[in-house]
C-alpha cells in the first residue's frame, strides 16, 4: 500500500475527480433508490421519533452520555388540581385564563427550545453534536459524484529568475492557457502560452498538451502530448519544447519526434533536459539539437532514471528517479537491476490495456501483462546511484565503505546539498537501519556520515521520507556550515532535527514533546531563519501550522490554535507567501497569506459558499470524537450518529477500518463520505477507531504491531466494539465491520479473531489475506522478511477459517486485475474456505479492475453492493440470541414484508 492509500483513504472514491461540485449537483438526484429500502423507525426499542421530542445535553467525552427528558412534560399545566372549590365564577375564569396563558407560554417556550436545539452548530460543520435541521436525505449518488467535495484551488508556485522576487505562480486555463502572475501584484502577468493548441512542426497537425513544465528561466515550456498511463504515477508521452517568444514548438528528440518518453526533467539552468526513453537516460542540450545518450543497456531488466513498479509504489510515490545538481553540472540517477525479480502475471479478460490488436483467431484469449513484482522474501531490485558529469560527458559511480550489500540496499531519498555534494538516504531491506551517505561528486568520494539503528532503539522501523531539506551556509545569518533538516526520533515521538555541518552525527533539536511533526518540514525561510511545519501539538487529530527558528527558539503557531483545525499549506519558492487551506472540521476555505508575522496581507481564494448552502439542505450525521483506553493506550475514535439520533432507540453499528501502519482515519477534516451516507441516510451508527499501529500518537503505540500485523489492531477493534455494544443506544446483535485494502485485511482479521462474538458481519474489499503475497518493501518494513519471521507471517495471515464460519455472514470483493493487492489473496482464502467446508460468505469480483476497482462502472457497483448487503444484514428477518433464531417483533416484521424484504432476506440463513 502506497502512502497515498495509507494517508488519504482506505476507500478510493475517485468518481469526483475532474468534476466540480456544481456539475455533480446538477447531474445527481436528490433521492436514491437505495435509500427507499431503509425502514423508517425500524429501531423499535423506546418511543418512535415521531412520538417523542427530546432535548439532550452532551456530557463527558464524545457525547456518549446524555441527560434526557420529554419536552411534552414541559407544556403540562404548571399548577396542581385542588379539591377545594374556588369562590365565584370570576375567580375560576381568572384561573382558566391564567392556565391558558401559562400553558401557551410554556408551549411557545418548548417550540423555541426545539427550534434552537436543532439549529445549534453551523450547518456546515459535521462536528456539531446536536440534531441537524430537518432537510433532504443524503444519497449515495451525491456522495459518489463528489457533490460534497470541497472546491480547492491549487497554486503552482514558480521560482522567479529574479532572486529578489517571490510570489510568482503558474496560472493555467484562465484567459490564457498558461500565464505567470504575481500573487500580490494584480498588474503583473507574463503569458507563456496564449492558446492550448500548438502546431506539430513535423507534419503540421494540431497538438494539445496534457501536462506542462515551464523552464526555470520562464522562456520555454516543456509539453507532454499523447499521454498514456502506466502505473499509479508513471506514464508515457510525446514531449515538445515550446518557445515562449516565437510561439513555436520543437520535438524533445529531434530524430525521434514521436518517441514515447517516460520522463523529462528541466535542468536548473534551463539549458538542458534529462529524459528517459526505453529505460535509458538521455540529455538534450539547449540551444541546438544535440542529444546525448547517457546509458545504453536499459530495457526490460535495467531501468535508468525512472523507478520500477515497487519503487514507484512504495518509495518515491512518483515517476522520477533523476535529480539535477543545483548548478546543473551533474545528474544523479537511479540504476535499477531487476534481473532477479520474479514476474507476476496480471490478466485482462474484457479489455486490452496495451492497445494492441490480437492476431486473427486469438481475439478471445485474455491479454496478460507481466510485472516485475518482488513479494515478501523474494529478490528485490538491486539499486545504486550513478552520476553524469555534463561538462565532461562522463558517467561514474562512487564506492562507499561499509555500505549495504546489493541485495540489502534500499535507496529512499536523494538530496543535492550545495555545490557538488549530494546526500543519499539508504536503509536496509527491513527498513530499521538508516545510513546517510554524503558524496562529493567533484572529488568522486563519499562516506557514511550518520547511522541509526531504530530497531535497537524501540523495535520499530523507519518510514520512507521525501522531506529532508538542505540548508545552505550563510555566515551573515549565523550559519557557518551547510546542513540539512531531517525527521528524528526523540523520546518516542517524531521531531525535527537540524544537522550542521553535513557530516554532523547529532542534530540541533528544533522540536520536542509528547506530540509529532507531520511530513516535516513543509518549508524553510532562509531570510527569516524559520522552519514551517505541521504538527499534532494541540491534538493528534488536528493539523496546525507552526514555525520555529533554526536555533530551536520561538516555536509559535501560525494558524489559530484556539479553535479546532485541520490545515494544509503550500509555500512560495522563498516561503514569503503561503496558500493556507483550512480543511475542517467546518466548511473548508483557502487564502493566501504573507508569512511575515508583521504583515496583515491575505487574499481569500475559496470560501465554498456553494458547499455550505448544499450542506444546509441535507440531513448529515453528527460526529462525536472521543478516546478509549485499551491496554493502557489512548486510541482516537469518531462516532457518526444519524441526524435525528434518539438515545432511547437501538441502532445497528458499522465499524469502518483501515488501520495500516502510520495511517490515520480519525481526524477533524471535513468529510461527507460513504460513512456519512450510511449514518445519514440509513440511520446506522458508524464508528472508526485508529488502533495501535496507526500514526501520530507516538511510536510506542505504533511499533508494537511489528512482526505480527493484525494481532493488536484487530484486538483494538474488538475492544472498541465491546464498549459500543454496552451503550444503551446500540443493538449488540447487529454489529458489522468493513474496510478496503489494508482495511479489507483488518476486516477479515477482526472477524477471524472475534469468531462471531462481537461482530456478526463484515465486508472486505481488495483485502490482503497473506502478507507473503504483498510487495517486499512495504511488507518487510513491518513484518521483517519471511526468512527471519516465518511464525509471524503464518499467524498474521487469514488462516482460521473455522473462526470465520462463526460469523453470521460476510462479503468479499476484489478486482481481478489488481496489480497492487493481487487477486491471489482472495483466491487463496477461498481455497481454504472450500477445504474447510465454510460457506457463510458472498463474493463479487470485478473483471479488469485494478486496486481502485473502476473498470466498467465497477466503483459504483462496489458501493451499491456494500449498501444493499449491509441493509439485508442489519434488517434481517431473524435476530440471533443464544444461538437460537428469534423472530423480530410483529411491527418490524410487517414493515419488512411491506418493503419486500420477505423475498430479499433469504440471503441470511440462520
Amino acid at each position: 500500500m502506497s502512502k497515498a492509500y495509507k494517508d488519504e483513504a482506505s476507500v478510493p472514491l475517485r468518481a469526483a475527480e475532474g468534476r466540480s461540485s456544481s456539475d455533480s449537483r446538477r447531474n445527481s438526484s436528490d433521492s436514491d433508490s437505495t435509500t427507499s429500502l431503509v425502514l423508517e423507525n425500524l429501531n423499535t426499542s423506546g418511543r418512535s421519533r415521531s412520538a417523542t421530542r427530546q432535548r439532550r445535553q452532551r456530557l463527558g467525552d464524545g457525547g456518549d452520555e446524555f441527560t434526557t427528558y420529554d419536552l411534552d412534560d414541559d407544556v403540562e399545566p404548571a399548577f396542581e388540581k385542588r379539591d377545594k372549590p374556588m369562590e365565584g365564577r370570576v375567580r375560576r375564569l381568572i384561573w382558566i385564563l391564567g392556565g391558558v396563558f401559562v400553558g401557551g407560554w410554556l408551549l411557545a417556550l418548548g417550540v423555541y427550545i426545539i427550534r434552537d436545539w436543532r439549529s445549534i452548530g453551523s450547518p456546515g460543520d459535521p462536528e456539531q453534536t446536536k440534531t441537524t435541521k430537518a432537510g433532504k436525505k443524503l444519497t449515495l449518488d451525491l456522495v459518489l459524484n463528489g457533490a460534497f467535495s470541497p472546491q480547492h484551488k491549487s497554486i503552482q508556485w514558480i521560482a522567479s529568475p529574479d532572486e529578489n522576487k517571490d510570489g510568482l505562480m503558474l496560472v493555467a486555463h484562465g484567459e490564457e492557457y498558461l500565464a505567470i502572475k504575481d500573487v500580490k501584484d494584480p498588474e503583473y502577468k507574463d503569458v507563456l502560452m496564449k492558446d492550448r493548441q500548438f502546431i506539430n512542426p513535423v507534419d503540421g497537425s494540431s497538438k494539445y498538451p496534457h501536462k506542462y513544465w515551464p523552464s526555470p528561466d520562464l522562456k520555454k515550456v516543456l509539453l507532454a502530448t499523447d499521454y498514456e498511463s502506466n502505473f499509479r504515477h508513471s506514464f508515457f508521452a510525446t514531449y515538445w519544447i515550446y518557445d515562449v517568444e516565437s510561439k513555436a514548438a520543437i520535438p524533445l528528440h529531434p530524430k525521434k519526434p514521436d518517441a514515447s518518453v517516460e520522463l523529462a526533467v528541466w535542468a536548473p539552468s534551463s539549458q538542458a533536459i534529462a529524459f528517459v526513453l526505453d529505460n535509458n537516460l538521455y540529455l538534450r542540450k539547449l540551444p541546438g539539437d544535440e542529444v546525448v545518450q547517457i546509458t545504453k543497456d536499459g530495457g526490460t531488466e535495467y531501468f535508468y532514471g525512472v523507478p520500477d513498479w515497487v519503487y514507484e509504489e512504495e518509495v518515491f510515490s512518483g515517476n522520477s528517479a533523476t535529480w539535477w545538481s543545483l548548478d546543473s553540472k551533474f545528474i544523479a540517477f537511479l540504476r535499477t537491476n531487476e534481473t532477479q525479480v520474479p514476474e507476476y502475471p496480471v490478466e485482462y479478460f474484457v479489455s486490452r490495456p496495451s492497445g494492441e490488436k490480437p492476431e486473427e483467431g486469438l481475439e478471445h484469449y485474455p491479454e496478460e501483462r507481466r510485472i516485475k513484482y518482488p513479494k515478501a522474501g523474494a529478490p528485490n531490485p538491486v539499486v545504486d546511484i550513478l552520476f553524469f558529469d555534463v561538462e565532461k560527458g562522463e558517467q561514474f559511480s562512487v564506492a562507499i565503505d561499509n555500505d549495504f550489500s546489493d541485495p540489502e540496499r534500499l535507496i529512499t531519498e536523494v538530496i543535492w546539498a550545495g555545490s557538488g555534494k549530494v546526500l543519499i538516504r539508504e536503509t536496509n531491506r527491513e527498513s530499521d537501519i538508516l545510513k546517510m551517505v554524503l558524496i562529493d561528486v567533484g572529488k568522486r568520494t563519499g562516506k557514511i556520515v550518520r547511522e541509526v539503528d531504530i530497531n535497537a532503539i524501540d523495535g520499530g522501523w523507519l518510514e520512507v521520507s521525501q522531506s529532508t531539506t538542505f540548508i545552505p551556509a550563510n555566515p551573515e545569518y549565523g550559519r557557518a556550515n551547510d546542513g540539512y533538516i531531517d525527521t528524528v526520533v526523540h523520546e518516542g515521538y517524531d521531531h525535527l532535527g537540524y544537522f550542521t555541518p553535513l557530516d554532523a552525527k547529532e542534530p540541533i533539536l528544533l522540536t520536542k514533546g509528547n506530540w509529532e511533526v507531520v511530513d516535516a518540514p513543509s518549508a524553510v525561510s532562509l531570510e527569516n531563519q524559520k522552519v514551517y511545519f505541521f504538527a499534532t501539538k494541540k491534538s493528534s487529530i488536528e493539523r496546525q501550522l507552526y514555525s520555529v527558528r533554526l536555533d530551536g527558539s520561538e516555536l509559535v503557531p501560525v494558524t489559530n490554535t484556539t479553535t479546532d483545525g485541520f490545515y494544509d499549506a503550500s509555500f512560495s519558492s522563498k516561503s514569503r507567501y503561503c496558500l493556507l487551506s483550512y480543511n475542517g472540521p467546518g466548511i473548508p476555505w483557502q487564502k493566501v497569506i504573507e508569512t511575515d508575522p508583521k504583515s496583515t496581507y491575505e487574499q481569500v481564494l475559496e470560501t465554498n459558499d456553494g458547499l455550505k448552502s448544499l450542506v444546509g439542505q441535507y440531513e448529515l450525521p453528527t460526529r462525536h470524537f472521543s478516546t478509549i483506553n485499551v491496554d493502557g493506550f489512548e486510541l482516537n475514535v469518531v462516532e457518526r450518529r444519524p441526524p435525528h439520533f434518539n438515545p432511547k432507540l437501538k441502532y445497528p453499528v458499522l465499524f469502518q477500518v483501515y488501520g495500516g501502519p502510520g495511517s490515520q482515519q480519525v481526524s477533524k477534516s471535513f468529510k461527507v463520505d460513504f460513512q456519512s451516507y450510511i449514518a445519514g441516510a440509513l440511520d446506522y451508527i458508524v464508528v472508526t477507531v485508529d488502533g495501535r499501529g496507526t500514526g501520530l500518537i507516538g511510536r510506542k503505540a505504533r511499533v508494537i504491531v511489528r512482526g505480527d500485523l493484525g494481532k493488536w489492531e484487530s484486538h483494538d477493534q474488538i475492544a472498541a466494539a465491546k464498549i459500543w455494544a454496552k451503550k444503551p443506544y446500540t443493538d449488540e446483535t447487529r454489529f458489522a465491520i468493513w474496510g478496503w485494502s489494508y482495511g479489507g485485511f483488518m476486516t477479515l482479521k477482526t472477524l477471524e479473531q472475534d469468531g462471531g462474538k462481537t461482530f456478526q458481519y463484515g465486508m472486505a474489499v481488495a483485502p490482503v489475506t497473506d502478507w507473503s503475497f504483498y510487495d517486499s518493501i512495504y511488507t518487510e518494513r513491518y513484518m521483517h522478511t519471511p526468512q527471519h519471521n516465518r511464525q509471524g507471517y503464518e499467524s498474521s495471515a487469514i488462516h482460521d477459517v473455522t473462526s470465520l464460519s462463526h460469523n453470521v455472514r460476510w462479503l468479499m470483493m476484489h478486482g481481478v486485475a489488481d496489480d497492487n493487492v493481487h487477486f491471489q489473496n482472495s483466491l487463496t482464502l477461498l481455497d481454504k474456505l472450500d477445504l474447510a467446508g465454510v460457506e457463510n460468505y458472498d463474493v463479487h469480483v470485478f473483471p479488469d479492475s485494478d486496486h481502485s476497482i473502476y473498470f466498467h462502472n465497477a466503483n459504483r457497483i462496489v458501493f451499491d453492493k456494500l449498501t444493499t448487503w449491509l441493509i439485508k444484514a442489519f434488517n434481517r428477518e431473524y435476530l440471533k440470541h443464544d444461538d437460537k433464531p428469534i423472530p423480530l417483533e410483529k411491527e418490524v416484521s410487517d414493515k419488512l414484508e411491506k418493503r419486500g424484504w420477505r423475498e430479499r432476506a433469504e440471503v441470511i440463513t440462520l
